[in-house]
């Protein structure tokens, strides 16, 4: 059996990793995927950390029932909260976690303040406090949370009026000053893009961790022997919690979605 056929499993904590899996199917074309987002407890953002972290773990136990041989954390608050527990529990998988791209916010060195979106869980966890340290020094970096974002998203609301008034009112404190850059801590909060540059401007930079992550992957597989080197177009495979047809479909549609 050559297990550089095996997929690769991403895991979120509803629709969101997918805006990551795209970019890891966009460089990988002819890996395998399978995809499981668990809607039924979204949003993890506003959970307490054992839960999501139990909630992380039942994840990647059925992505290894799937014989995957890698497994991607597509989200930003199971990452802050599991990804050590998780990387010390499967020592026989490569892991891949995910975090807010402050890095090339930082280096752009554009004039203003870069604000991070992101989910109250996250931006209260050690793992990003220890983010905002490494570069406080550097740029003036401002964390937004963001409660009730993903819920729209998850309901397949990615643009129109009451999107737009929410981050509208998110936004109140900010938009008379400059922005340097917008850092989207949340997976799901690329499918919003369109909606975010309409009401901050679209000469601002939003930046997100999607392409980095699929590199990492990349290179993860490359060092131990794994990618795939079939010439044919991989397969992809959508697994949620919620199993219902329209959900699934959604999934499938994210995976085309202009952003």
């Amino acid at each position: 059996m050559n297990i550089k056929t095996d997929p690769i499993g991403f895991f979120d904590s509803g629709v969101g990793g997918l805006s990551v899996m795209r970019e890891a199917i966009s460089i990988m074309p002819n890996e395998n995927f399978i995809y499981f987002g668990d809607s039924k407890n979204a949003p993890y953002g506003t959970k307490k950390v054992s839960e999501v972290r139990d909630l992380t773990i039942d994840a990647v136990e059925f992505l290894l029932s799937k014989n995957v041989k890698a497994v991607v954390i597509a989200c930003n608050t199971a990452t802050s909260a599991a990804i050590e527990e998780i990387r010390s529990k499967y020592k026989q998988i490569s892991i891949i976690g995910i975090e807010p791209a402050l890095k090339p916010a930082v280096k752009l060195n554009r004039k203003g303040q870069i604000i991070i979106m992101a989910t109250p869980m996250t931006l209260r966890e050690k793992k990003f406090k220890l983010l905002m340290d490494k570069y406080k020094n550097e740029a003036n970096i401002i964390s937004l949370p963001c409660a009730g974002l993903v819920e729209f998203i998850e309901q397949g609301i990615v643009e129109g009026e009451d999107l737009e008034y929410y981050l509208k009112e998110k936004f109140k404190g900010y938009l008379d000053n400059d922005i340097s850059s917008i850092v989207l801590g949340c997976t799901h909060y690329p499918f919003i893009k369109k909606a975010l540059s309409n009401v901050i401007g679209k000469e601002i930079p939003l930046i997100d961790g999607g392409f980095g992550t699929a590199q990492e992957l990349k290179r993860k597989l490359i060092e131990s022997g794994l990618l795939n080197d079939s010439k044919e177009k991989g397969n992809i495979e959508i697994c949620n919690s919620i199993n219902d047809d329209k959900v699934i479909d959604f999934c499938y549609s994210l995976i085309n979605f202009k952003i």
